[in-house]
Order: structure tokens, then C-alpha cells, then sequence
């Protein structure tokens, strides 16, 4: 079988897929979205969006959308029982390496609305709703699946298929693929509310390391706020869902009034990552591949950073040329960061979920020593670099991110280069296209002793060196074959 009906089948219909749809339009692939649900859930779930993921947002043509219903938030702090800090991260609010503020609290359903509506624009991608991935066969040169819609079964035919379907995945449970377990496990009460009053809210978001209730209190899209409450052993979801328990719990926040509860929900924190993101032409992204606890603000964000190393890999073979084993490379350059930001999450969870009076004395002790000896971050631990993949080996700057300079009036560098990767050397910069930037970009080039950059496009660097050494390595890397290949780079000037 070689007809195919699309490139790419995404079973999932949310961010990470819907984002990753788009990004595959951009570069010319053939793709479906095939959502069960008939429409966006209107409910609020994640309320973090960093500003790496706002600069793929930017490239999906949703950020403007998602920034205008954001707010920001200059702290977070980590309090004990008394209320005193713990530990302290500042300048959420400061534009990020990603050219967005560092942190940008959301409404998940304002996201979503504004990602469907710029795939709408691109013709070869389609998002149908109501359609249920019921099973699916890969046969070696691509996948059949078979769909049920409001019309009756379909059966689709696609290169690759990606499972962008939730933490329950059908698609990685179908494929026989197991999580490993990273042994974090912790059941909350979500509370999200609706705020006619911002005076009586906090301005910072906050975790409050109280044995007695750990408690999270955070910023979320306009018009809205979010408590979370550690469920104590003994403790049911319907008793804490309660109106009047959930009463309690707010009672201590003084905000009868100023706030209207819009959702309640219990949810188990996990940490857990799929031991495979690729089994043939199956591939996982999301949370279909990893879950993470949300201490970090990072679910949502992992999800999007796995739709742009997907997109332009899956792009480059089916437009390209590029061997097969690219995707292999998906997993290795993915896996790592991840990793890292769960075991972030986990030890800010750790440090809130405390519930043993003792244990949190000597915790409070710890962070009370080490403030006094300067020894507590100020931000959280930088996520690793890429160590492995697409990227040139032995070279001190690959693997790195790079930076989203803007200009004085305010135009952000993606949206001069586009979405292919760049190559940019220092005689560059005198072109009027980039002579915005110049400054920026040249400082970036002599902080590492380089006379060219090769960007990849999800903005990792590929390598520095001299440009024809760069465009040759890329060859080698990405397409042996040599078809095309130098047209995936965009050498400025042209």
C-alpha cells in the first residue's frame, strides 16, 4: 500500500498536537488531527507557558493571541508554615533567552482557541473533531488506522502516526509501550476561580510548605486564579470536592467575595516518561510520552518543545529527503531535558509535600542556613543542552539554545529568518535584514569565538565553525543523499 491520505496523522487534538500540526503545514506536510472530543474542553488546566515555548507559540502564529490574554508574574516563592520565605526565584517578568517573558501565566482554552484558529489557515492540515483512533496497523512503509467519526469508520492511511492523545494514550497503549516509573505519586484538589476582586489575591505565585496542608497558590490567564491543596491519607475526592470543605480551605486566603469557584477537580501528580518515543512509524508526544508534576510549570511546555523537534525532523524526511534514522535522533536530544525537568519538579515537590512536622523543621532550618551563607538560587537550575542527536559533535557550543534577539521597534528575529535553519556568519550582519540585530548576534558570535552559526529550526545550535564547514556537516548529517539539503538553509544574505 502507497496511497497515502496525509503525511502525518496526529491522534490528539490538543496543544501538543494541534501546535505540531502546524508546524508541519508551515514546511509543506500533509496532516490530520483526529480529536475525539467535539470540541475544546472550557475548562482551565495548565497556567504556564515559558518563554521558550511562547517563541514556538510565535512560530505557530498563536503567541500575540496567547500574550494578549497572559499575565506575568515577577516571583515565586516557596513559604513555610509562618509565611516566611524559603526560597525565592525573581524576574518572572524579564524577557527570556526565547525573546517572551520568562513566565506567562495562561487559560489553557485561550491557547487552544488561538491555535486552531491559525491551523484553519493552512489547507493541507485538517482538524476533525469527534474522530476516535479506534486501532491502527503498521505495516513497515506506513500506518492504517481506523477512525470512527460522526460519519461512520474511516480508515486513514499515513506515513507516520503520532500519539499526542494524553496521559491515558490509546496510541502508546496500542503500541505496547510501558512508563518508567520515577516514583512521585501525590494526589491534589484543583481549585480554579473566577476574580472580580485582584486587591485581595496574591501578586507573586506561591507554594506553601505547610505540613499540615501543602498548599499551591498561582496566577493563571486573565480573570482567573488557581489554589491547589495537598490531599491528606484518609481523605476522599468527594469529601475534599465538597463545597463546603473546599470553603474551608479557602477561608485562610480572606477572598469570600472577591472570587467565584469555576472548577474543581482532584488530579494525581506522576512523574513518568514512556521507555519509547518511536516504535516504527509510531511516535509519542506529550503527555502520551511523559507526565510531570506541576511544580515547575512545565507540562504543557514539554509537550511543545516535543512538537518542534518533531515537526522540522518529520519535515526534512518527507520533504527532504532525510533518511529515516533522523527520527531516531528524537528520543535522545528529548529524553534528557525532560528527565531534568521532572526531577526539578519532583525536588520543588519534595520540598512542599512535606507533611512531617519534624522534617519540615529541619527543612526550614536547611533554607534558613543557606540563605544566611548566600548559598540559594535565584531562578531555577538551567535544563541541560542537547548532548546527543543533530549536532556537531566536539563543538563547545552545540546542543545549546539560541537566543531570540529584538530589535529596537520591537520585530523579533524568527520572524525575519522563518522557520527554516539558518546559517548566519559575522559577515552577515551587515545585511539590512539582520542589521537590526547585529549587536546581539555579533556579541553571541564572539562569546564563542565563531565566526558562523548553524540554528537549527527549533533554535537549537547545530555547530560554529567556518560556514562552508557548517553547511557540509549538515549535510552529512541530516541527508547523505544530498537532495535539497542546502535549501534547508537559509544563508544571509541570499
Amino acid at each position: 500500500m502507497s496511497s497515502f491520505d496525509c503525511d502525518v496523522l496526529i491522534a490528539g487534538g490538543g496543544p501538543t498536537g494541534v501546535t505540531l500540526a502546524i508546524l508541519l503545514a508551515k514546511r509543506g506536510v500533509k496532516v490530520i488531527v483526529a480529536e475525539k472530543e467535539a470540541d475544546i474542553y472550557p475548562l482551565p488546566r495548565a497556567a504556564h507557558i515559558d518563554h521558550e515555548c511562547m517563541r514556538i507559540l510565535q512560530e505557530a502564529g498563536a503567541a500575540d493571541a496567547v500574550f494578549a490574554t497572559s499575565r506575568r508574574v515577577a516571583r515565586y516563592d516557596f513559604l513555610n508554615a509562618k509565611g516566611a520565605v524559603l526560597l525565592r526565584f525573581d524576574g518572572s517578568d524579564r524577557i527570556g533567552a526565547g525573546g517572551w517573558p520568562a513566565a506567562n501565566m495562561i487559560h489553557q482554552p485561550s491557547v487552544e482557541t488561538a491555535l486552531r484558529r491559525s491551523l484553519a489557515g493552512y489547507e493541507d492540515a485538517k482538524l476533525h473533531g469527534g474522530w476516535e483512533l479506534q486501532s491502527f496497523d503498521d505495516d513497515g512503509e506506513g500506518v492504517s488506522a481506523c477512525i470512527t467519526t460522526p460519519d461512520g469508520e474511516r480508515t486513514i492511511r499515513a506515513r507516520y502516526l503520532v500519539g499526542a492523545d494524553g496521559a491515558r494514550s490509546p496510541v502508546r497503549e496500542a503500541a505496547g509501550i510501558a512508563f518508567d516509573d520515577l516514583a512521585f505519586e501525590e494526589p491534589w484538589l484543583v481549585v480554579d476561580v473566577l476574580v472580580s476582586d485582584y486587591s485581595r489575591l496574591p501578586d507573586a505565585n506561591l507554594q506553601i510548605c505547610n505540613p499540615d496542608r501543602p498548599t499551591t497558590c498561582v496566577l493563571m490567564g486573565e480573570g482567573r486564579h488557581r489554589w491547589e491543596f495537598m490531599i491528606k491519607p484518609g481523605e476522599t475526592a468527594e469529601q475534599v470536592s465538597d463545597d463546603a470543605f473546599v470553603e474551608k480551605l479557602l477561608a485562610p486566603w480572606n477572598v469570600a467575595g472577591a472570587v467565584r469557584i469555576e472548577r474543581k477537580a482532584v488530579y494525581t501528580f506522576r512523574a513518568r516518561i514512556a521507555e519509547q518515543w518511536r516504535k516504527g512509524n509510531i511516535l509519542l508526544a506529550g503527555d502520551a510520552a511523559h507526565q510531570t508534576p506541576p511544580f515547575a510549570g512545565q507540562g504543557m511546555c514539554s509537550g511543545l518543545r516535543d512538537a518542534a523537534n518533531l515537526a522540522w525532523k518529520l519535515a526534512a524526511m518527507i520533504k527532504d529527503g532525510a533518511p529515516d534514522a533522523l527520527l531516531d535522533s528524537y528520543q535522545p536530544e528529548r529524553a534528557p531535558h525532560l528527565r531534568a525537568t521532572i526531577q526539578m519538579a519532583i525536588m520543588m515537590g519534595r520540598m512542599v509535600c512535606t507533611t512531617s512536622k519534624w522534617s519540615a523543621f529541619r527543612r526550614d532550618l536547611m533554607f534558613r542556613l543557606a540563605r544566611l551563607l548566600r548559598k540559594l538560587p535565584d531562578s531555577p537550575t538551567a535544563y541541560p543542552p542537547i548532548a546527543a542527536g543533530v549536532i556537531l559533535p566536539g563543538n563547545s557550543a552545540a546542543g545549546s539554545y539560541f537566543p531570540q534577539a529584538i530589535a529596537d521597534d520591537g520585530i523579533r528575529l524568527d520572524d525575519v529568518l522563518g522557520t527554516d535553519s539558518w546559517l548566519i556568519s559575522r559577515s552577515d550582519l551587515d545585511d539590512a535584514r539582520l542589521r537590526p540585530f547585529a549587536e546581539p548576534l555579533g556579541d553571541w558570535l564572539a562569546n564563542h569565538q565563531a565566526e558562523a552559526v548553524l540554528v537549527r529550526s527549533d533554535h537549537y545550535v547545530f555547530g560554529t565553525g567556518s560556514p562552508d564547514e557548517m553547511l557540509t556537516a549538515w549535510k552529512q548529517a541530516v541527508n547523505p543523499a544530498g537532495a535539497r539539503t542546502t535549501e534547508q538553509i537559509k544563508e544571509w544574505p541570499v
